[in-house]
């Protein structure tokens, strides 16, 4: 069989990661969970492109800093602060969910650094898969069940949206209009306001002042959409720190990094 990944490259939400295969699991079922209590915590999610108008209606969409940066839903604007989630690890409010976490506990990863190819790997301490006796079967015999065929092909489109997604950050920088964000925040009753750093977003400058041609192929591709959806849901910002304030979370500084 082969080797999983080492637990030190696992992706964000993923504890450990499994192959499926019909010799060790040809009886294991999978099954809803009843929380997402794997969500504690995480302040930021990856998300895709594709994913971005209907994510800005509900969440602040940021880039990582980075030498390659990932667009990202903010749930919370400090580091183990998720506003959106209840104790009982659900969403405490109506909200769209990012395909990052609808794909968990499943995800395809590469198990040999001497070949491209991506198999189907699971989380084994979600909860979500194990030979169970309720659940949806993984098999039909040695075959992928159904249901194992559209875990297959969700995780598929989710890698090609990663790759569509990359492309498009990768246009971003070559425009150079990504800087670094900052946003200010006054607090009533306080002189200093909160400062929140750490991130990137597209200088609304430089967009305005691009080459007729330049705005034109932004048009033309998506990407002029896409970075309006993005600059639109910066003003959530403020509804997610007043969320927190609201919840006794914000710690008394003036500057926090996302990390």
């Amino acid at each position: 069989m082969a080797t999983a990944p080492q637990a030190a490259n696992l992706p964000l939400l993923y504890k450990d990661l499994v192959p499926l295969n019909s010799n060790e699991h040809a009886t294991w079922k999978s099954r809803m969970l009843e929380n997402a209590k794997f969500m504690d915590g995480q302040h930021a999610i990856p998300l895709t492109i594709e994913e971005f108008v209907p994510a800005s209606r509900n969440f602040p969409i940021i880039f990582s800093a980075s030498d390659t940066p990932v667009p990202l839903v903010l749930m919370g604007m400090n580091e183990g602060v998720n506003t959106f989630m209840n104790d009982e690890g659900q969403f405490d409010r109506p909200v769209y969910v990012p395909a990052y976490i609808r794909r968990y506990p499943f995800m395809l990863a590469k198990l040999r650094p001497d070949t491209d190819e991506l198999s189907l790997c699971f989380d084994p301490t979600s909860g979500a898969v194990g030979d169970y006796e309720e659940g949806t079967p993984l098999f039909d015999g040695t075959d992928p069940s159904e249901n194992t065929k559209a875990i297959l092909k969700f995780c598929e489109d989710f890698e090609n949206a990663g790759a569509q997604t990359h492309a498009f950050v990768e246009e971003l920088q070559k425009l150079d209009l990504l800087m670094d964000g900052e946003v200010s925040i006054q607090q009533d009753g306080l002189e200093k306001p909160y400062i929140y750093r750490g991130f990137k977003m597209v200088d609304e400058s430089k967009l305005r002042e691009l080459r007729g041609d330049a705005v034109r192929k932004l048009n033309q591709n998506g990407i002029l959409a896409l970075i309006h959806a993005h600059l639109f849901s910066l003003q959530l910002m403020r509804e997610v720190f007043a969320v927190q304030v609201a919840q006794g979370k914000v710690p008394q500084v003036t500057e926090l990094p996302t990390g």
